[in-house]
């Protein structure tokens, strides 16, 4: 009976021990999300090419690229606490040179900035596997997931509220962002205790090895399983942030729907992705375990993005296609002509409800897979990394999630252009039907 009480703990995730970080991730991600959708618009305003916004909505995934593993090696020698609070004030005098820019250079010096001290979310990462054990990890990882996913949610929402109140004034969205990193800091500051226990000793740091391109090399050459999960979480990312950013251009090709109605289908997305990273996941792993819950996530992702591709050229019942080439040409001093809009709609005769609800069937496994592969991956990353090490290995990881994040829109984009709307999905499906056949001989139990 004893032995019962001493595990059952054990088994339980400590809620009130990574509150902290969970507010922290989604106030960051508050600041964050706020600005993304309206950066192509902050482009445009300074006469910036399609070629050039795709260049500048890449800068900051490139530049975090670079970033993510350096800060996140220097948490795992000097603590959480000041990488953390260092890559937050980066994003605050990000935010704030946004607000002020008067040009596109000013525009790209502050993503470059925000890039590179943008470790904000692998260092929380890092925190969440101090404060957990095997059993609770992948449930917390989890939660930074779910944390994630509100931010995004609410970000757009919040960004709509500030430009309706201020007169589309777009400086006033950028200060707003810059209150929620402030904000941020201060939490960090405040409230969020070091989990790394030896920190604050400096004999411990000193003893911990320096950052260098060649420690990361050597410990991920010691640790094969490691690399390939960086790999697979590469190539999960091309797929899946393709099919996030090019899925609204797919609706429109096959099902006719404009931006206001793939927005509802992007809404019940992530609150099925919230409700899995939060409250399934954690069940799931305790269950059946990280190794399973990886592989049946990238199975899953795999079938989501075939069925879409699959999706049939129905449009919805509601579809009118002059009314969408009217939404697509916009308001106001954004709007174009509408004769410049060159995109394939469906016709008309062929509207019904099979396109949609075959969809709506395809988007439950693509979810599924999507809200449990990243916190599955980096839960076994964890695992098979030292301790001294974790930071290092999750900054790994937040690198080829970005470096994937700058492809994955040029990838898709390509596919689409010269082969037709199904093709990059059905490209990113195989991607990953391979990686699960290929998977199950890399990853143990």
């Amino acid at each position: 009976m004893a032995e019962t009480t001493q595990t059952v703990p054990e088994e339980k995730l400590d809620f009130k021990r990574i509150l902290p970080i969970l507010v922290i991730v989604l106030v960051d991600l508050m600041g964050l999300s706020i600005i993304i959708p309206l950066l192509p618009l902050y482009a445009a305003r300074f006469g910036a090419e399609p070629i050039v916004v795709g260049i500048l909505q890449a800068t900051y995934p490139l530049m975090q690229f670079i970033g993510a593993p350096i800060l996140g090696r220097l948490s795992d020698r000097f603590g959480r606490k000041p990488v953390l609070i260092a890559s937050q004030i980066g994003t605050l005098i990000g935010f704030i040179m946004l607000g002020f820019a008067n040009s596109m250079v000013i525009l790209f010096i502050s993503r470059i900035i925000d890039g590179l001290s943008g470790a904000n979310i692998s260092t929380a990462q890092a925190a969440i596997a101090d404060s957990t054990n095997e059993k609770t990890r992948t449930q917390g990882l989890g939660l930074v997931g779910a944390a994630f996913g509100v931010g995004f949610v609410l970000g757009p929402i919040l960004a709509f509220i500030v430009l309706a109140s201020s007169g589309q004034n777009y400086q006033y969205v950028a200060w707003t962002a810059a209150l929620f990193s402030l904000i941020s800091i201060l939490l960090t500051v405040f409230w969020f205790k070091e989990t790394v226990a030896d920190a604050a000793n400096p004999e411990a740091s000193r003893k911990r090895r320096p950052f260098s391109i060649g420690a990361l090399r050597e410990a991920m050459q010691h640790r094969p399983t490691i690399m390939f999960l960086v790999i697979v979480m590469f190539f999960y990312q091309i797929a899946f942030g393709g099919y996030e950013q090019l899925f609204s251009l797919f609706t429109l090709n096959r099902l006719g729907m404009d931006a206001r109605d793939t927005s509802g289908l992007f809404m019940l997305a992530g609150i099925l992705i919230i409700v899995i990273q939060g409250g399934l996941i954690g069940r799931w792993s305790r269950k059946k375990g990280d190794r399973w819950l990886a592989l049946m996530g990238i199975g899953a992702l795999a079938i989501g993005l075939i069925g879409t591709a699959l999706t049939p050229a129905m449009p919805v019942p509601w579809y009118d296609k002059a009314r969408v080439l009217e939404s697509l040409a916009g308001q106001g001093e954004f709007r174009v002509s509408i004769q410049s809009i060159n995109v394939s709609l469906p016709d008309e005769a062929a509207r019904g409800w099979f396109g949609i609800v075959w969809l709506m069937s395809a988007s439950i496994p693509a979810a599924l897979g999507g809200g449990t592969l990243q916190p599955a991956i980096n839960s076994l990353i964890t695992k098979d990394s030292d301790k001294s090490e974790v930071g290092g290995m999750l900054g790994l990881s937040a690198a080829a999630y970005s470096a994937a994040n700058a492809i994955a829109p040029l990838f898709y984009g390509a596919l689409f252009q010269w082969f037709g709307a199904p093709v990059p999905f059905f490209a990113g499906g195989a991607i990953l039907l391979a990686l699960f056949f290929f998977a199950p001989k890399v990853i143990k139990n």
